[in-house]
């Protein structure tokens, strides 16, 4: 969303809505956007922290604070978020989604909608869940994808989140689109994964995007471009 012209006060504190693009790990996007500000704002140093993880997979909103904002950033993380995404029946991964190769295939040809329905149904509410392997959850101070990455098996512990909603709201079988409200901490690939389970099948995310956190919305997010260049303004009139 192409933003109106402003002056930033990334001392004082700003709270930065941005669109996190594919591939991008959400440390890239805080690093691409703390260079700017260091080199075109304050050559002395400003911190900037993001509110919230998304995969490099995924895309969407992500909440950037800098300068005295950072003190925000878990009251930031703790609210809750929508996101919306692709899933594909019929098959599993490792990681639950298409970074790795398929473990293993499933028949569909005997889901029904009223089964699709009854699955989501049964991951509504409070539930326990299970990180995938392949997350940056640390065990004994590594992350759970440095085990995984090298086969070594690891016990990840069950968290306690919360589903407010989840629904499909398109149907291309085998792949189904879908928006879910949940609360923090919520890992969507292993919500679809476990719905694959509850259909007695296998399901792996193919596409990711948050849209809300709080009442923050995606539809007010920067691009990477357009914050670049109002990051840079005048200061970056001789730039190519």
């Amino acid at each position: 969303m192409k933003q109106p012209e402003r002056e930033f006060a990334f001392d004082t504190g700003e709270l930065l809505l941005v669109d996190k693009p594919l591939t991008w790990t959400s440390f890239d996007v805080v690093n691409f956007i703390r260079a700017l500000i260091r080199r075109f704002r304050h050559p002395e140093g400003i911190k900037v922290g993001h509110a919230g993880t998304l995969d490099p997979l995924a895309t969407g909103l992500l909440l950037l604070c800098t300068g005295k904002m950072t003190r925000q950033i878990q009251f930031l993380q703790d609210m809750d978020k929508v996101y919306t995404g692709t899933l594909k029946l019929g098959l599993s991964t490792p990681s639950y989604d298409l970074e790795t190769e398929p473990d293993a295939t499933f028949p569909t040809g005997d889901i029904t909608p009223e089964m699709v329905e009854a699955a989501l149904r049964t991951l509504e509410g409070n539930l326990q869940q299970l990180p995938p392997v392949y997350s940056a959850v640390k065990i004994n101070g590594k992350r759970a994808f440095n085990y995984a990455r090298k086969n070594k098996e690891v016990k990840l512990e069950a968290r306690s989140v919360q589903v407010h909603s989840f629904r499909i709201t398109e149907n291309r079988f085998p792949e189904l689109d879908f928006e879910v409200h949940c609360s923090k901490g919520t890992y969507i690939r292993s919500l679809v994964h476990d719905f694959g389970i509850a259909l007695g099948n296998g399901a792996v995310l193919t596409a990711l995007r948050r849209t809300a956190i709080g009442d923050y919305n995606i539809a007010d997010a920067w691009n990477l471009d357009d914050l670049k260049a109002a990051i840079i303004g005048n200061n970056g009139s001789s730039e190519t």
